[in-house]
C-alpha cells in the first residue's frame, strides 16, 4: 500500500483510494460494487484505503452498477382500521420497538438502514408492492398483526425478497421467522406447578392466532402431564386492559385461583392491577407468570417472571436471511424457530 495520503483539496475520490491502496481505479470500483472476480488479498487493501482516505461511495452511482437501493423496507401490516391510529397502535406495545432495534442493530453496520412502512389498507399494501416493484428497497422485513391481512400472500406473488415475523396463518411460500410457542407454555405451567400452585387459570391471546392458541396449548397440554385436566381460561386481544377484564371474569368465576399465565406481559400486568385491586398478594395468594420479557415485564409490581420470547435475535436473524434471499435470488424458502426460556422475577 502506498505511504501516506494523497493530498487532495476536496472529499477523497475514487483515484485517491486506488492511488493509497496501489492499484487500479477500475479494481477499486469492482470491490465497491461487489464484483466478486477480485482476489481477497486486493479486496482487503482497497477495504484499507478506503477507511485511510474516508472515501464515502456514492449510493446512486453505486445503484446503477449493482441493480440494488442499499435499503429494505421493514413494514408493519394489519387489516383495516384507522389509518391515522394505526402507528399509534403499533408503537404503543413494546414488541414493535424490539423488533425495530432488532432489525437496526444487524443492518447499521453493514451501511444498511431500513424505511419504515405501515400497511393497513388494501391502498397501503398495493402501494406497499409497487414500492418494491420500482426497486426503492432491496427486500422486506414483515411484521404482520392480523390473521386477515393479504401482504404476505402478496409478497409471495410478486416474487419479492421477503422474510416474515411468525408463521403464516395460511401455507404461503415466504421465509419466517417464529419462537416455539408451545414449549413457552409448557415452561410456565412447569414453572408453576414447581411453586406449588394447584388452582390454575390462564388468560389466552385472542383465539384466531395461531401463536395464541399454540401458548394456550403448550399450557394445557403441560398441565394435563401434570394432572390437571381442565383449566379456567378468559380470552384477551395482548393489551393490558384486556388483561384486566380477562382477570376480572376469571376470579368471579374462580375465587380459589392461586395462579395465572398470561399469553403475553401486557396483559399479565393488567391481570396484576386486578389482582392488588382484590387484595390478593402475589405471589403469596397467586404467582403470575407472563410471555415476552418486554419492558412491560420489569414495569410490573413485583416485576414480573415471564417466559422469554427472543425478539431481538430473531429480527437479526430476519435480516441476515433477507441478506441471503437479496444476494440469491433462487434461496430456498426456509424457516427459523427460537426456543423460549424462562426468566423468574418476583411474580412467581
Amino acid at each position: 500500500m502506498s505511504e501516506g495520503l494523497p493530498r487532495v483539496s476536496g472529499p477523497p475520490t475514487l483515484e485517491d483510494v486506488a492511488c493509497t491502496a496501489g492499484v487500479s481505479r477500475a479494481t477499486v470500483s469492482r470491490v465497491i460494487n461487489g464484483i466478486r472476480n477480485v482476489d481477497l488479498a486486493i479486496q482487503e487493501r482497497v477495504q484499507q484505503a478506503i477507511i485511510l482516505t474516508g472515501y464515502v461511495p456514492n449510493q446512486a452511482a453505486r445503484s446503477l452498477v449493482t441493480r440494488r437501493a442499499g435499503s429494505i423496507a421493514l413494514i408493519v401490516s394489519g387489516a383495516g382500521g384507522e389509518e391515522n391510529l394505526f402507528p399509534h397502535q403499533v408503537f404503543a406495545d413494546p414488541f414493535f420497538g424490539r423488533v425495530v432495534g432488532g432489525v437496526v442493530g444487524f443492518l447499521r453496520p453493514l451501511g444498511i438502514y431500513p424505511t419504515l412502512m405501515f400497511a393497513d389498507t388494501p391502498q397501503t399494501r398495493d402501494q406497499v408492492i409497487a414500492y418494491l416493484r420500482r426497486g426503492n428497497a432491496d427486500g422486506a422485513i414483515l411484521v404482520s398483526i392480523s390473521t386477515e391481512d393479504t401482504l404476505p400472500q402478496l409478497l409471495a406473488d410478486a416474487s419479492l425478497p421477503a422474510v416474515l415475523f411468525a408463521r403464516p396463518v395460511r401455507p404461503i411460500p415466504i421465509t419466517y421467522v417464529d419462537v416455539a410457542h408451545r414449549t413457552g407454555g409448557k415452561l410456565a405451567a412447569d414453572h408453576l406447578v414447581a411453586r406449588g400452585r394447584r388452582r390454575l387459570a390462564t388468560i389466552s391471546g385472542p383465539l384466531d392466532v395461531p401463536a395464541s392458541r399454540s401458548r394456550l396449548a403448550g399450557f394445557q397440554d403441560a398441565m394435563a402431564v401434570h394432572g390437571h385436566p381442565f383449566l379456567p381460561s378468559a380470552e384477551g386481544n395482548f393489551t393490558l386492559p384486556s388483561g384486566e377484564v380477562a382477570m376480572e371474569r376469571l376470579l368471579a368465576e374462580h375465587p380459589d385461583i392461586d395462579g395465572v399465565f398470561a399469553a403475553n406481559d401486557l396483559m399479565a400486568q393488567g391481570a396484576l392491577l386486578v389482582l392488588r385491586q382484590h387484595g390478593r398478594r402475589v405471589p403469596d395468594d397467586v404467582a403470575v407468570v407472563g410471555f415476552d420479557d418486554s419492558s412491560a415485564a420489569l414495569a410490573c409490581r413485583p416485576p414480573l417472571t415471564t417466559v422469554r420470547h427472543p425478539v431481538e435475535d430473531m429480527a437479526a436473524e430476519m435480516g441476515r436471511l433477507l441478506l441471503a434471499h437479496i444476494e440469491q435470488p433462487d434461496h430456498p424458502v426456509t424457516s427459523r424457530i427460537f426456543e423460549p426460556t424462562l426468566v423468574i422475577r418476583e411474580s412467581s
